[in-house]
């Protein structure tokens, strides 16, 4: 089975210009925003100085668009099927995403709140 290893993930050249992108703007600053999965807190993580992380509050999936798409790929397409092999899983779940991709509109409700658009219909 997969596993997450926080060693593992910030590996590479993190916070250092491309090479391979000179027309865009080197030692640009960015803010990504996490949830407070253990990978994403701990303190083996290294953080490039050109980065911020910005962490939702705890035990707050509905700020966290992901989890939304994770729960309309389960809803329609992932639910309720039992799988032989990980393989199986992992056919399933691409399919799944091939097809919320083709479905444009539904990748911008799922993110839309209605209580987050004030002034909006």
């Amino acid at each position: 089975m997969p596993r997450c290893h926080a060693g593992r993930r910030h590996r590479g050249h993190a916070g250092q210009p491309r090479r391979d992108r000179p027309h865009r703007r080197q030692w640009a600053h960015a803010v990504l925003l996490l949830d407070r999965a253990g990978w994403h807190t701990t303190p083996a993580l290294k953080v490039p100085e050109n980065m911020t992380l910005l962490f939702l509050p705890s035990r707050s999936p509905e700020l966290n668009p992901v989890e939304n798409v994770w729960q309309f790929l389960r809803g329609n397409w992932l639910a309720n099927r039992v799988f032989d092999t990980y393989e199986d899983i992992v056919d399933a779940a691409c399919d799944a995403w091939r097809r919320l991709v083709a479905q444009p509109e539904a990748i911008t409700s799922i993110g839309m709140r209605a209580w987050a658009h004030i002034g909006r219909s």
